[in-house]
């Protein structure tokens, strides 16, 4: 137990963190609720006393005006509060979301792997959420909500004591009987559930006969569980006044504290939920906010070099967290301002060997050298800046078709999107779509065909005029067509940059000035296409194998 009020405490306190720069709007809100609370409670007083003015005929003017002051000016100060409640709320929800996607924006890529599929983006939007509702009725129902309750109390107390115990004792008997029926509704849904699917027996149907019973039996004994105090105090407090044991004003004010009162308790009751499903969410947040992070993160310098760099391997090893060595020693050299095709076996480290360079992951040991400098040594966004990186399944996200071009370099012209659309032949695509550069592309971009997407990724890569461009089987959703206009863009381009590219199309290793084969890790064989065909077995056997329509037995973009 002190655990569990340990831990919600650790999760409370996050929360007061997150809300701390808003504490003023909080606070404001909180007193605008309780002041329209206020004029909600003095209302069955100023009915009282209205009663006893009608009673000994005295003057009813001033406080017939002041129900109706209290009533619009509690709706009136109600209103604003809500506003700025749920403003508040839902800006610090947008300062979590905010800031948990630039976290994970910087997460390292073995803490992403780790995740379950869909993990991030869910927390990303569902869990920052509960801020909203810790705010919205949490804070509500703690804040304003509980004093109200006592407050109320008090009233009836001081109003009359005999019918405040009387209220009381039959509340806790009504809440006692719910609290014994609900075990056994939860216990007979969740038999019920578990049986769909597995056949209607005759038990099965029993069961799901008791849950139809119990369901509308709780639901009734709740309304009823409400209605029954009010029923009560009516007919207790009538025969009361009936032997002017108590007034009919304090009667009617104790009646409406009674029915007042069901508001503020459910109130308090929605609240603890909220507050439960919050403390799960919050502690996701923080789950997530605990995952480790790229160092280095921030800016590139300004730079004019876009001359090509080399890359090279020497000696690399590499292992993921959960599994055999993956690279064992690899070395191989691309020259600067040529073309390097990678080509290996399923599982041979070609995506492996682009992480590494991109450093998403970080190589044990050995050296990967970046225009004769260290991975290592480079500030990351340096480092990123020089390099252009395409998947075989890089997304089109939502928006224009201009901003996903745009999104690696906002800077650019049109006149340089034109430019290398025409590199990449979809000049002719962007002319038919309903509004060229600024057609809605949509976050699948269905209107486009998969070589289309796949050349706007390569097009945006282009147009960050890297100095090493990675192709991870960018080729693979291309036909003969689009492949072709691919090759000729690849060697427009040599010269300007350094292109790798992992492929398993003998047309585009053909055309490569240097080949590395990888064979488990290693660097089995390098030199020209037509070099390996004639002097290494497994090389030859790739292509054999091609030739035969069994193509996907060379690397791709898998999982290596």
């Amino acid at each position: 137990m002190a655990q569990l009020a340990a831990r919600y405490q650790a999760n409370w306190r996050t929360f007061l963190r997150w809300a701390r720069p808003y504490r003023g709007h909080l606070t404001g809100a909180l007193a605008l609720a309780l002041l329209a609370a206020a004029g909600g409670l003095s209302l069955p007083l100023v009915a009282r006393l209205l009663i006893f003015r009608i009673t000994d005929g005295g003057e009813v003017r001033t406080p017939i005006v002041l129900i109706i002051v209290l009533i619009a000016g509690s709706a009136a100060v109600g209103v604003l509060s809500w506003y700025v409640l749920h403003r508040t709320a839902t800006t610090i929800m947008r300062d979590a979301r905010a800031a948990l996607a630039s976290h994970l924006q910087r997460v390292t890529m073995p803490a992403v792997d780790r995740s379950q599929p869909g993990e991030l983006p869910t927390q990303l939007n569902r869990d920052t959420t509960v801020m909203r509702g810790l705010v919205g009725h949490t804070l509500v129902g703690i804040g304003v909500n509980v004093p109200i309750t006592i407050t109320a109390v008090v009233i009836m107390a001081y109003l009359d004591a005999s019918l405040l115990s009387i209220t009381l004792a039959v509340a806790m008997v009504a809440a006692g009987i719910l609290r014994i029926l609900a075990p056994r509704i939860r216990k007979s849904s969740l038999a019920a559930h578990d049986a769909v699917g597995t056949g209607v027996t005759g038990a099965d149907a029993a069961r799901r006969v008791r849950t139809q019973v119990w369901s509308p039996l709780a639901e009734s004994l709740t309304g009823v569980a409400y209605q029954v105090p009010p029923i009560v105090v009516l007919t207790v407090g009538g025969a009361r006044v009936a032997t002017s044991d108590i007034e009919l004003g304090t009667l009617v004010a104790f009646l409406l504290y009674t029915v007042y009162l069901i508001g503020p308790l459910q109130s308090v009751v929605a609240a603890v939920a909220a507050y439960r499903v919050g403390v799960a969410g919050l502690t996701r947040i923080e789950k997530v906010l605990a995952y480790p992070v790229e160092a280095d993160r921030g800016p590139a310098r300004p730079g004019t070099d876009r001359s090509p760099v080399a890359l090279e391997f020497r000696s690399v090893h590499f292992r993921y967290d959960d599994g055999e060595d993956v690279l064992r020693g690899l070395s191989f050299t691309a020259q600067a301002g040529r073309t390097t095709a990678l080509v290996g076996l399923p599982e041979s480290g070609t995506s492996t060997v682009f992480h590494l360079v991109e450093r998403f992951c970080d190589h044990e040991s050995g050296a990967i050298v970046v225009g004769g400098r260290d991975v290592r040594d480079w500030p990351l966004p340096d480092l990123r800046q020089a390099i252009g990186y395409v998947k075989q399944d890089a997304p089109v996200l939502a928006g224009t078709l201009r901003d996903n071009l745009r999104l690696g370099a906002p800077q650019v012209t049109d006149d340089e999107i034109n430019q290398v659309l025409t590199r990449v032949r979809l000049r002719e695509v962007v002319d038919r779509l309903p509004q060229g550069l600024d057609t809605v592309v949509g976050s699948r971009a269905t209107a486009l065909s998969s070589g289309e997407r796949q050349r706007i990724a390569i097009a945006r890569a282009l147009l960050r005029r890297p100095r090493l461009l990675l192709l991870d089987e960018a080729t693979a959703q291309l036909d003969a067509v689009d492949e072709a206009a691919f090759r000729d863009t690849i060697a427009e381009i040599t010269g300007t940059t350094t292109v790798v590219v992992a492929a398993r199309r003998r047309s585009t290793v053909v055309r490569a000035d240097h080949v590395v084969v990888l064979d488990k890790g290693t660097a089995r064989a390098a030199g020209s296409h037509a070099e390996l065909a004639d002097h290494d077995e497994l090389y030859a056997q790739l292509w054999s194998e091609q030739d035969c329509h069994a193509a996907p037995a060379l690397a791709g973009g898998g999982a290596e």
